[in-house]
């Protein structure tokens, strides 16, 4: 079963840090992208931010400068360094991955992938 796994979440002070990790399991993989999205309490999901297989990278305005999205796409796992952390980030944080499977060495298409979320709290 492939699925994505969060960690690292949880309640930090204004100004604070937090790493957040996320590796899929369940399969062997080739990526496309992994991104994380967040969702606040009476707000839609956003993009936070994205990594592709080639590096490049993109933010949110509301982020940038503070968020750095990295990968290890040979351990199947993207992180997301927070810091400068203020109580608007506070949100369930969710790790995506745009990936095929690969299966007896033949990929399928690209498909999305979602974690559960986990909370990132920030205390003013």
């Amino acid at each position: 079963q492939v699925q994505l796994v969060e960690s690292g979440g949880g309640l930090v002070e204004s100004g604070g840090s937090l790493r957040l990790s996320c590796s899929a399991s369940g399969g062997i993989f080739s990526f496309y992208a992994m991104a994380w999205y967040r969702q606040a309490p009476g707000k839609q999901r956003e993009l936070v931010a994205r990594i592709n297989s080639g590096g490049y990278t993109e933010y949110a305005d509301s982020v940038k400068g503070r968020f750095t999205i990295s990968s290890e796409f040979a351990k199947n796992t993207v992180y997301l360094q927070m810091s400068s952390l203020i109580p608007e980030d506070t949100a369930v944080y969710y790790c995506f991955s745009d990936m095929s499977l690969v299966v007896g060495g033949q990929a399928s298409g690209a498909r999305n992938y979602w974690g559960k979320g986990i909370q990132v709290s920030v205390s003013s």
